[in-house]
């Protein structure tokens, strides 16, 4: 465990793909009620392995929100105090099985072996944690958004994506579309 007093690290200050690009080979699926199961399985095994630690977990992402289509990959956000500090998280979740995908300035991705699980670490109070949780939130309870949402998927997913991090970029300006009605509604503005 990180001495309190110790000062931060820096922080990675590029993106470091481990593996390199991947081409998106998955398509979308009728919503799994077993989505929920297999994050609750998830959500305990990363709790069992960080419980040292403070940390919040969450299901987001497609397979969060029941009725709306996705890829059968279950995303996961893990918050945790200090980012930097690598060994109070990275090491026990190896240890359980999962693989380091992507290290990032305030971001970590580590996912399992089958690629059908993705867990996302980000510092407590991270703004992008809030962005997850308003869409999801959204989706979840306004069903024009989330057929919109879908739709777009499909539409996209109809393309060949020689990366998969190019695709989820091309859902950026309808995801800021929708977080922008959630934020109306929530009398947040923009």
């Amino acid at each position: 465990m990180r001495d309190e007093r110790m000062p931060r690290r820096p922080d990675a200050t590029s993106v470091e793909l481990v593996g390199g690009t991947e081409a998106l080979e998955v398509s979308l699926h009728t919503h799994d009620d077993r989505w929920a199961g297999i994050y609750e399985d998830h959500r305990r095994r990363i709790h069992d392995a960080l419980a040292p630690v403070a940390v919040e977990i969450e299901h987001i992402g497609s397979t969060s929100v029941p009725g709306l289509a996705a890829k059968p990959i279950i995303d996961i956000v893990v918050t945790v105090d200090d980012i930097t500090a690598e060994e109070d998280y990275l090491d026990a979740l190896l240890a359980q099985g999962y693989e380091l995908r992507v290290r990032e300035p305030r971001h970590r991705l580590v996912r399992t072996p089958a690629r059908d699980v993705h867990v996302h670490i980000y510092e407590r109070d991270d703004p992008a944690v809030d962005e997850y949780l308003l869409l999801r939130d959204r989706l979840r309870s306004h069903a024009g958004d989330r057929a919109l949402y879908e739709e777009t998927k499909r539409v996209l997913l109809s393309s060949r994506w020689d990366d998969m991090n190019a695709y989820a970029d091309a859902k950026t300006d309808i995801i800021l579309e929708i977080k922008a009605r959630a934020r109306a509604a929530r009398g947040q503005g923009s």
